[in-house]
This record gives structure tokens, C-alpha cells and sequence, in this order.
């Protein structure tokens, strides 16, 4: 039957069309609110896409308001009945009610919940939910009957016709697979006939020996035993209050549902025809748009071909009443139903994935999103039922167990889809896996299975039926209704407050704490670009404060706090500084298992740092504070599963009292906030209020706080704004790298991308005459050891965890700390060094522990290897230019603790050489610590006055703008280098600046070089070749040096323009003692 007339036709519009607005407005705020990638559209029934809500023509009042009051009558007996039933497809049912709990597993089956808090609960009537409401036994005059029966207002005729144009065509088709066979499966001859007629289904159908028609496929009788253990018998209705109608329809309904199993049982006869298996994925898709979607049951009891495994639940494993009502809904008709079951975190989702396993007792396959849920899975398997090591088989990047003989496998998501090459072990295991024939196969937070790569792997793994777990059945990108055709429907959604206030969860207390921006941080807030502002508002000093005296806090409580932080930048600088472990993408997978054990049962490992690795599938039962400084967007699925980490039941707990608290950390006045409260929605909807915090009492007395003065503040800030466009991001998910754009560069033009040209030189035994004046009485020339004393600093007190020093990172390695280089000094790579340049000590001074640094600088180190990033190659100096009238072959720039990067300019005539060890008297000093150098010697060549100009640099990316440049840096194509020509000679302490009165940055002048003082910015730093341009003299015992990372600060300087560092004067710290060891 057709649409009702009532019902407005659904806009045809396509979905780009429809959504253009909104994906403007998300571009212009330029941060993206979905967390998945967005797929492709799969087709989906007519009738999925009447939405009952848009149905709805009752007229508004000025207020938004509307009067159902024509529409709704009123029953006599009104205040005896639970729901409430509005045109609109919503259902309000009084959790008061006598009839609450019948009427709520009836909602459950056949409504989506909305809203649930402690006395009204809303739900929604949506095609799917009829969907699987049909799916799971219910009959639509069923659902229309006891709708009404249950309504305190006649039930309106457009919601009868939805139901019935929604289930009537539901349920009648069935996708089975038998002796290796799948066969769309139905009772009703004419509903196979019609799909046969479809040419589409045709070319799907396999046809064996030439046979035509269709076959009969009988069930034989068997009794059901469809669970693990005896289901919980439901007291019968006694309530005088309660209407008699309503009583006497339950009883029957049951009664019914028992009959028909019965019934089933014993003359389940119906016709059926063979599909190809490698076309079970059209023919789904098909039947969907034919309005007759496949329900996929499996027949474990009557399969002869798969050996069953011996496995069976312990005797001590006792299942909740909604772990049992969740698995009568899977195994009600004695096969077992493909769909997904929805409990809170922490409700024993995990017991429900064994269960089922047990209950079929054939080969299964669990999918997991990380390897610590892999092995977490194992120890459950273990622990519920009688499985050993033996029959558990683990397939991850950690972990590849030998898989014959096993009945259980267990790995990732990403290990199934990983597309690249695999080791020969790997590949032999997924051909093993390939070819199976899956009796069960359990997907681990479901929720992820919509996003383009993880649902290919159901086109890889062939499975009879399906079971989704997930606490969450929400994305932000609304493609959570493909798990209807991708795995099944939603079998049953439990109640997070009924289960809290049962004791299966804990009682948590939630709480936004504000936390006001400081005027440093705030000014650059509004100033700057949007991944920038992200990290300013989590890097606020208040909120910095605020979590250590939340952490302090609850570690003097004896509580175990997880601290969680999309930002990678954060998360790092905030366990560091606090002197706690962390766990993040690269964190390998030993690890983190350490670090959790240590979490579990250490006293003295309180707090651990976490990223968003650990949003799912992290069993932490002793978690009982969660403290949030950084998350994704506004995702609510993010909010929920974080919040289920600390949600398992707390031993020694009272119900009634709360026993575990979260908090979420927000600067006010900034995007967090309209964040928060996107992410907050769903627990809201579940029950949960939030306790807004303006001020955590005695965190202004805590003495032992960080950044609570201007100059920390300050220092910090800093840090913030040198950070790179990389770390201002979130973490990244396995996978999920991308393109980037960036602002091309000169040498990256011509072809020299961070280029390293290694030169050996073997060192010959010189006589002391010669031996090279530079270097100091130690050996180790005097800019070396000054950069040292600039960029190693380190506070005196205990570094338990790795300890970030300026530009340099210290890891403790066995018995002595190895240095690394900062990642932005080497492009993002972190380099180590088999000799350390620097080494902690402890000195005992007056009783008093302190902790010193002592360098350690060896000759070979500086002078063994030189590598020199060039413009050109040395074979093809013949392509450039020669050189003219005292003009510059090279750029010989000098950098921080890196060999100096030489780039070619022009070619020198004959008999001239432009060699890497020129002469002094060739060479031009510039106050970067940087020389040009020529063909010539220029001793004699005159000095410049103010009124010169010196330096003229004629470069052909002066002539272009950025988008030509990096169009050129896209295509590899060189830029000719540029042409530097001097008139006279600009002795230090004057420096070169280009001629702002013409207003071109291609002729320079010489001039006097200003001061600055501590702290105030200096200069700029090339970011390809981290060289410096000065702009101003630091103070006494300071040097000019940048903090590390790269910002968007687009420089435009002596030979470069593109990215740069911004460079500070930074006191050069000499309190430590530093010696030079020669050996």
C-alpha cells in the first residue's frame, strides 16, 4: 500500500543541495564537527524515508507551541495509562507509572529513546525502530493494539498508517546461510516472486543443474534453548490501578509469542532460492530499495558443516537481568539474529559478546579498534567461559598467534582492512581468516563500522550473523542508520539511570569547571587563526591550574584520575610539567601496558594522561575521576565513552552516594563553550545534569601551583605561539594522515628539498702551528659551547618521566639519559644520538638533592660529517649562471648544533673556485651568523655609509606572489637562484636592511643594529634551513633563539621568503657547571 494522504512528500532534493547551507557555515567557522569520514549513500526503502515528525500539520501558536487537543482525546481512564502518543511520532511515558516497566520494554522494541530523565522519558517513532521491531517478533496489529491499550489518548490514525506502511512489508525475507549456501529465504511465494521478476535480483540468483523454481527449505523440530542460562521470570501484573485491558493483553501477548514459537518450531516450511556470495551485497542493497529488506539469521543448531568448538559459559558467570533481556531479543526464535545490542560502558558489554559466542558455540571472530581491547577481550574470554590459551588466537601488529586449531580470533579493525603490504606471517593468517566460515562475529564499538574503511570488513570476512556492541548508537555524521543493513537492527537499549540506580554502574557526579582566559592569552585568542585559538583556550594558564589542583586533589583522596586531551601539544606539556606517565598514538603497545598495570594496581601511579586512543575499549574498573582538558569538536559519542571509563560499578560504593566524578575543564568566552554544550546533549538526554563550577575552592592558597605568575604566563605563551601548524591539530587517527599545503621555499624550489649531501673528510695529525685558532683550549669551538649554555636549561627537581629542556628532550634509557634533537630541528623527525651531548648528574649539596647538567661535546661529533643541503648539485654548477661583478657564489649559513647549509648562487669563472673552506678573505660576515662568499677576495673593497646601498638582491620570486610560488614547489619546478651583488662592505654591528623608503625589499642598506631587551622578539628564523635574521642586539648574557615549531608567520628576508620561526633574546643560563670530555 501507498503512502497515507496525510503524509507530505519527503524532499527530493539531493542531499548536497539540502545540506549546502549548513557545510557553509561549517566551512566558515572552519573547524569540522564530524568525527568519521563521510560515505557513500547506499539505498534505502521508501518507507525509511517518511519521517513521522515532518508529517505533522497541527498549526503554532506565536510561541512555537501546538494544540493536539483535536487530535488527542482523552480516555476515561487517562491517569491508569503510561503514554502519551502525539501526531508527531513522539512517545512520552511516565516512569511512575504501575505498567513502567512493561511499557518501557515495549517502547524499547519498537520506538528510538530521546530523552530519558528520572520521571518522563520521550521517544521517537522512526522507520527503523519499526523496523526492528518486526525484526525481533512483534506483528503490526501487535504494536498498534497494545500502542493503544497503553495510551491515555486515542493513538492518531497517521500514526497507524506509518506503523502499518512501515512493518507491513518488513520480516517477510530472510538471508540464510546453510551447508555453505546463502539463500534469500521466505514464507510467502509471492514476495519471492516479485523479487525475482527484478532483473537486478536475477542477475544475483546462482541456479544450479538449471533449476528454475524455487525450492523448499524446512526446519526441523527443536527445542529452543536459545540462552546460555535461564531468563528471569516476569511477575505477573497485580496492580489494582492497573487497567484490566492492559493486563489482560500482556498475558495473551505472551501467550502468543509462545504459540507461534512453537508453531515455528514444528512446521517452519518455506521456499527459498541460491545467491552468488560474491553478490550478497547487491542483492541487500536491491531488496532495501524494494522495501523487502534480508533479515540475516543463523541456524547454528542445524548447521552440519561448521564442527561446533568446545566452549561453555563458568559456572560462576551470572548474567544481569538486561544482559539476559538483551540476549532473549538475539536468540529468540532458536536462531540467532544479526543486530546490535546497546548497553551503557562499564554494564558488562563484553559478558554479552562471550555469552553469545558460548550460545552458538561455533567458530567466532572478535573485532576490536586497539590492541589493548584485543588483549583485554582474551583475558575476558578467559575469565567468563572455559576457553585457554589453546582456542584464543590473537592477529594484531603486537601479537600473532598461530591459528590453526584456535575457535576464537581476535584482532582489529585495522588490521582486517590494512591495505598495504604484510609480513609473510600476516599474509598467511588473513588467508587463513578468508577463508573461514565465520559462525559469529562480534564487532566491538559498532558505532565504527559506518566509516568508509571499517566497513569493508564485511566484505572481507564471511560470517553467518553478526552482533554489534556499543554504548554509544550516534555519530555526528548521521550515518548510523547504515548499521541497519550493515550488521542488523537494534535488538535492545538499555536505561543508564535504571542501571545506575540498580548498582551495575556508578553514580557519577558531572561538572564543567570555567576557567577564565588570561589577558595575554586572550588577546592572541582573538587575534589569531583557528587551530592557533584551539590551542591557546587548552593551553590557558587557568585551566592548566586548575587540573593540577583537581589532580592534587584527588590524589590526596586516594582516587585514581585519568586525565584525557585531544591535543597531542597539551597532553605532552601538561604530564611532563606535572611529572605523570602518558599514552598517545606512537606509544607502543608494551608500553602501554605497563603504564596501565602500574595505573591498576600501583599506589604511587594515581593520574595518567591519556589522548583519545583511550576514548574506547580501555577496561580501567579502578578509574573513578575523569578530568577533560581538550576534546574533538562537539562529538557527543566522544563525551559518552569518555564519561564510561570511570562508569563500572565501585566496589564498597552506595548506591545513593556518588563515587566517581567528571570533570570537563573550559576557558569562557571561547568556542569551547558552545563545544561543551553540543558534546553534553546526549548525556543529558540520558539523565545527567551538570554542575556548572566557577571557582574550585582553595586553589588560589595552593602554594605548589605552575603558571601563576606574569613571567611564567608569559614563558608559556610563548611556547604556544612558536608551537608548529602540526601540534596545533588533535591527534590524528591511525590512517587518517593527509595532504597539507605550506609555503614553498628557494632551496625547495630548486629541487633541494632538505637535501643532505654528506662529505667525509679523514682528519690527518696537523702540527700545533696549524691546528684551527676558532677552537677553544678544550677542543670545541666557542659558538658551540655558547649554543649549549643558550639552549640547555633544566629546573632543579626530579625527573621521574622524560623532561623537556628548551630545545632539547632528555629521556631516561637505562643508566644514562640519550639526548634528542627537537622535532622541529630536523623537520619533524625525532633523531637519536648514540652518544649523548649532555647527561643529568645529582649532586648532594648540603644534604639538599639537586640536579645539574653536564655537556659532554666531542670533536667527531661537530667535524666528522658535514652534510650540505645545496640549491644545485655539484655536476650541474654548470647550469647556473656565471658571476658577475662582485657578485655572490654562495650562502654559507651557520646553524644551531646542524652542519651549515651551503646554497650555490652562480658558477666562478675559470680558475676561480667557490669552495666550501674558502679563504677569510673571500668571505662577507653577515649578523646572522651567516657569510656570503666570492670568487674574489674583497679586503680592499670600501666600507658602507648610511647613505649607500650595499646590497642588492635581485630574486625572481620577488616578481611573484605566494600562489605562483607554491605552484612552481607543486610542479618541481627550479627557480633561478638569486642574483647578490655588493657595492661596499657592512661590518657588524651594523646589518642589513632592506630600503623601506622605496618600499623594495631587493635593495638593503646598512645600518645600526637597535637593542632589545630580555624577552623581546629579536628576529626571524628561516624554517628551511633554521638560519637567523637579526633585528636587534640582545642583552648581556642572552642570544637570539626561537623556541621551536613552526608558526604561519610569513617572513620576508635576506634570500627567503616563506615560513619562519619567531626568535626571543633568552637569558643564557649559567649556574650549572659544564666540562668538555675529549675521550
Amino acid at each position: 500500500m501507498g503512502p497515507p494522504k496525510k503524509f507530505k512528500k519527503y524532499d527530493s532534493k539531493p542531499s548536497g543541495e539540502r545540506s549546502g547551507k549548513k557545510k557553509k557555515v561549517e566551512e566558515d567557522i572552519t573547524i569540522d564537527l564530524v568525527d568519521d569520514d563521510n560515505t557513500d549513500n547506499v539505498g534505502v526503502p521508501v518507507a525509511a524515508t517518511q519521517d513521522a515528525e515532518k508529517n505533522d500539520q497541527v498549526p503554532e501558536d506565536e510561541f512555537g507551541a501546538k494544540d493536539y487537543r483535536s487530535q488527542m482525546t482523552l480516555k476515561p481512564d487517562n491517569t491508569s495509562r503510561p503514554l502519551w502518543v502525539a501526531p508527531n511520532g513522539h512517545i512520552f511515558l511516565e516512569a511512575f507509572s504501575p505498567v513502567y516497566k512493561h511499557a518501557h520494554d515495549f517502547l524499547i522494541a519498537i520506538a528510538e529513546p530521546v530523552c530519558r530523565p528520572q520521571h518522563i522519558h520521550e521517544y521517537k517513532l522512526t522507520a527503523y525502530s519499526l523496523y526492528a521491531a518486526v525484526s525481533v517478533g512483534l506483528q503490526t496489529m501487535d504494536i498498534i493494539e497494545y500502542l493503544q491499550r497503553l495510551s491515555k489518548c486515542s493513538v492518531p490514525a497517521g500514526i497507524i498508517e506509518f506503523i502499518q506502511l512501515c512493518t507491513l512489508s518488513y520480516g517477510k525475507v530472510k538471508l540464510v546461510l546453510k551447508h555453505n549456501r546463502y539463500l534469500v529465504e521466505s514464507k510467502h511465494v509471492e514476495v519471492l516472486q516479485k523479487l525475482l521478476k527484478d532483473p537486478v535480483i536475477q542477475q544475483c540468483r546462482l541456479r544450479r543443474d538449471g533449476d528454475d523454481d524455487l525450492f523448499a527449505s524446512a526446519v526441523p523440530n527443536k527445542p529452543n534453548t536459545a540462552t546460555a542460562s535461564k531468563p528471569v521470570e516476569e511477575k505477573p501484573l497485580s496492580n489494582d490501578t492497573v487497567p484490566e485491558d492492559i493486563s489482560q493483553f500482556y498475558q495473551q501477548l505472551d501467550k502468543d509469542d509462545e504459540e507461534d514459537e512453537a508453531t515455528d518450531l514444528a512446521t517452519n516450511t518455506a521456499v527459498a532460492f541460491e545467491v552468488d556470495p560474491d553478490k550478497i551485497e547487491v542483492i541487500q542493497k536491491r531488496c532495501i530499495e524494494l522495501e523487502h529488506p534480508l533479515l540475516a539469521e543463523y541456524d547454528f543448531r542445524n548447521d552440519s558443516v561448521n564442527p561446533d568448538i568446545n566452549i561453555d559459559l563458568k559456572p560462576t558467570a551470572v548474567l544481569r537481568p538486561y544482559q539476559e533481556k538483551s540476549l532473549r531479543k538475539m536468540f529468540g526464535n532458536g536462531r540467532a539474529r544479526s543486530g546490535v545490542i546497546v548497553l551503557p560502558c562499564g554494564a558488562g558489554k563484553s559478558l554479552v559478546g562471550v555469552t553469545a559466542v558460548c550460545t552458538v558455540r561455533k567458530r567466532a571472530l572478535v573485532l576490536c579498534n586497539s590492541g589493548v581491547s584485543v588483549e583485554q577481550w582474551k583475558q575476558q574470554f578467559k575469565c567468563w567461559s572455559t576457553a585457554d590459551d589453546s582456542m584464543i588466537c590473537r592477529f594484531t601488529s603486537e601479537a600473532k598467534d598461530k591459528p590453526m586449531g584456535a575457535g576464537i580470533l581476535i584482532t582489529t579493525y585495522n588490521m582486517i582492512t590494512h591495505g598495504q603490504r604484510r609480513s609473510w606471517e600476516a599474509e598467511q593468517t588473513m588467508k587463513w581468516l578468508q577463508a573461514q566460515e565465520w559462525g559469529l562475529v562480534v564487532l566491538d564499538e559498532v558505532h565504527t563500522i559506518p566509516a568508509k574503511m571499517f566497513r569493508r570488513v564485511l566484505t572481507i570476512v564471511h560470517s553467518h550473523a553478526k552482533l554489534g556492541l556499543t554504548a554509544t548508537l550516534l555519530r555526528e555524521d548521521d550515518k548510523i542508520a547504515d548499521l541497519n543493513f550493515l550488521i542488523g537492527p537494534k535488538l535492545y537499549e538499555a536505561n543508564w539511570l535504571e542501571l545506575q540506580a540498580a548498582g551495575y554502574i556508578a553514580r557519577v557526579q558531572c561538572a564543567e569547571v570555567w576557567c577564565p582566559m588570561t589577558p595575554e592569552f586572550y588577546r592572541e585568542y582573538l587575534i589569531q587563526k583557528i587551530n592557533k585559538k584551539m590551542l591557546l583556550y587548552v593551553m590557558n594558564p587557568s585551566k592548566f591550574r586548575a587540573c593540577q589542583f583537581l589532580v592534587k586533589y584527588h590524589e590526596k583522596r586516594g582516587d585514581k584520575t585519568i586525565v584525557f586531551s585531544d591535543n597531542v601539544f597539551a597532553l605532552r606539556h601538561y604530564a611532563v610539567k606535572m611529572n605523570k606517565p602518558y599514552i598517545y598514538g606512537p606509544t607502543s603497545q608494551s608500553e602501554r601496558i605497563q603504564i596501565l598495570q602500574n595505573f591498576k594496581f600501583n599506589p604511587k601511579v594515581n593520574t595518567i594522561f591519556v589522548s583519545k586512543v583511550a576514548d574506547t575499549s580501555f577496561d580501567l574498573p579502578e578509574a573513578n575521576v575523569l578530568i577533560q582538558i581538550s576534546s574533538h569538536g562537539g562529538s557527543r559519542r566522544q563525551e559518552a565513552q569518555r564519561l564510561g571509563r570511570i562508569l563500572r560499578a565501585k566496589k564498597g560504593a552506595l548506591a545513593e552516594e556518588y563515587n566517581a566524578f567528571f570533570y570537563t575543564l573550559v576557558s569562557q568566552d571561547t568556542l569551547e563553550m558552545a563545544y561543551s554544550r553540543k558534546r553534553q546533549r546526549f548525556l543529558v538526554n540520558q539523565g545527567y545534569s551538570y554542575k556548572v563550577i566557577t571557582e574550585l575552592k582553595g586553589m588560589d592558597t595552593e602554594p605548589e601551583l605552575f603558571y601563576g605568575t606574569r613571567e611564567e604566563q608569559g614563558m608559556l605563551l610563548q611556547q604556544v605561539l612558536a608551537a608548529s601548524e602540526s601540534e596545533c591539530e588533535e591527534e590524528r587517527e591511525a590512517g587518517g594522515a593527509g595532504a597539507r599545503r605550506g609555503a614553498g621555499s628557494l632551496a625547495s624550489l630548486a629541487g633541494a628539498d632538505d637535501a643532505l649531501y654528506l662529505e667525509h673528510r679523514r682528519q690527518h695529525n696537523k702540527h700545533p702551528l696549524f691546528k684551527n685558532e676558532s677552537e677553544s683550549a678544550s677542543g670545541v669551538p666557542e659558538w658551540a659551547i655558547v649554543e649549549l649554555q643558550g639552549l640547555v636549561q633544566m629546573k632543579k627537581e626530579a625527573t621521574a618521566g622524560p623532561t623537556v629542556i628548551g630545545d632539547l628532550h632528555y629521556y631516561q634509557r637505562n643508566r644514562h639519559p640519550v639526548l634528542v634533537l627537537g622535532h622541529h630541528i630536523l623537520n619533524g623527525k625525532e633523531v637519536k644520538l648514540e652518544q649523548p651531548m649532555a647527561v643529568i648528574e645529582k649532586v648532594d649539596i648540603d644534604g639538599k638533592l639537586e640536579y645539574k647538567i653536564k655537556a659532554i661535546v666531542k670533536k667527531k661529533l661537530l667535524f666528522k660529517s658535514r652534510p650540505k643541503p645545496i640549491i644545485s648539485h655539484e655536476e650541474s654548477e654548470r647550469g647556473l649562471g656565471a658571476c658577475g661583478v662582485r657578485q655572490a657564489c654562495s650562502a654559507l649559513l651557520l646553524r644551531h648544533w646542524r652542519a651549515p647549509a651551503l646554497l650555490r648562487l652562480c658558477r666562478c669563472p675559470r680558475r676561480q673556485r667557490c669552495d666550501t673552506r674558502a679563504p677569510s678573505d673571500r668571505l662577507v660576515e653577515l649578523n646572522n651568523r651567516a657569510y656570503f662568499q666570492f670568487c674574489t677576495p674583497v679586503t680592499k673593497w670600501p666600507e658602507c655609509t648610511l647613505s649607500d646601498t650595499p646590497l642588492i638582491v635581485d630574486t625572481q620570486y620577488d616578481r611573484m606572489n605566494p600562489d605562483e610560488i607554491e605552484a612552481m614547489h607543486h610542479q618541481n619546478v627550479a627557480l633561478v637562484p638569486p642574483n647578490v651583488t655588493l657595492n661596499c662592505l657592512c661590518r657588524y654591528p651594523n646589518y642589513w636592511r632592506w630600503n623601506s623608503t622605496q618600499g623594495s625589499i631587493s635593495k638593503y642598506q646598512c645600518g645600526s643594529m637597535p637593542l632589545c631587551k630580555s624577552g623581546d622578539f629579536c628576529g626571524n628564523v628561516n624554517y628551511e634551513l633554521n638560519a637567523l635574521y637579526q633585528w636587534c642586539l640582545c642583552p648581556r648574557q642572552h642570544m637570539c633563539a626561537h623556541g621551536g615549531g613552526v608558526t604561519r608567520l610569513y617572513i620576508s628576508e635576506l634570500l627567503y621568503r616563506g615560513r619562519g620561526w619567531r626568535a626571543y633574546c633568552q637569558p643564557i643560563y649559567q649556574e650549572y657547571d659544564y666540562y668538555y670530555d675529549e675521550n
